[in-house]
């Protein structure tokens, strides 16, 4: 039995103000504890990490140089970010290129205490559409609850229709047999501005189970940038106010 593994479930994203707008829809993602790589998707005839293939891990789609193991990547931007290095397994919660096309809203990179199954740091690597931009959000942990708690001030333009003077509030699991992941965005005085809520069920990474992945879920990082365009679309529709890209200066933390 591997430490990577499947997990299958729903998002959903809630605006508050100053429109109401929500959608949710079901989605599929992988768990690769990158000390597994490439094994464990060289063993699937549609999967790879190594070569070409309709589903593949390819190292240039995430964070870091490229020449670089990922692991390392990862573990220097923690140490960057908290002054710890992790020395534990990484394992990283993404949707793989598939057919060629390979767009993730966020990335998730599970930092483990060595020899242990608990999380000690999470990093969130968010990109955005159609600017192709990416930042990285690190998570630390603070006390033992099963839940990780961080609050950390927006830096980085997602969306159109929400401004920069906001703050996140992160709440995340340790990827057991349930994964959730929950953001709330808050403006300067506090309340509740938009929510988006990752909720996702774990299966053990077989071949079977990566096939029925595939095949319920052939095109999910086109089906994302549809979703995102058409929802952006209706709040256009309902007077959602325009915020321009900032083009300030966002610290790199992935490319």
């Amino acid at each position: 039995m591997t430490a990577s593994a499947v997990y299958d479930g729903w998002v959903r994203h809630r605006r508050h103000t100053p429109v109401e707008h929500e959608f949710t829809y079901r989605h599929a993602m992988v768990l690769l504890d990158l000390g597994e790589l490439p094994e464990v998707l060289d063993s699937h005839p549609f999967y790879s990490a190594t070569g070409r293939a309709p589903v593949r891990f390819r190292r240039e789609d995430y964070m870091g140089d490229p020449e670089r193991p990922l692991d390392e990547c990862v573990r220097d931007l923690v140490e960057e970010r908290t002054g710890a290095r992790p020395r534990g397994a990484v394992r990283l919660l993404t949707t793989l290129r598939t057919f060629g096309h390979s767009f993730n809203p966020v990335s998730f990179y599970y930092c483990f205490t060595p020899g242990s199954e608990r999380v000690e740091a999470v990093v969130a690597q968010v990109t955005n559409t159609p600017w192709g931009e990416t930042h990285s959000y690190v998570l630390g942990r603070s006390d033992e609850h099963a839940v990780m708690k961080d609050t950390m001030d927006k830096v980085f333009h997602v969306s159109p229709f929400i401004g920069m003077d906001n703050r996140y509030e992160w709440r995340v699991t340790e990827p057991n047999g349930k994964l959730l992941v929950h953001i709330d965005e808050r403006d300067p005085e506090g309340n509740g501005v938009f929510d988006a809520t990752l909720s996702l069920d774990r299966h053990e990474l077989t071949r079977g189970r990566l096939t029925r992945m595939l095949l319920r879920f052939p095109a999910t990082s086109l089906r994302v940038v549809f979703l995102i365009y058409w929802n952006a679309l209706r709040l256009k529709l309902k007077g959602a106010p325009y915020h321009p890209h900032p083009k300030t200066d966002i610290p790199e933390a992935t490319r």
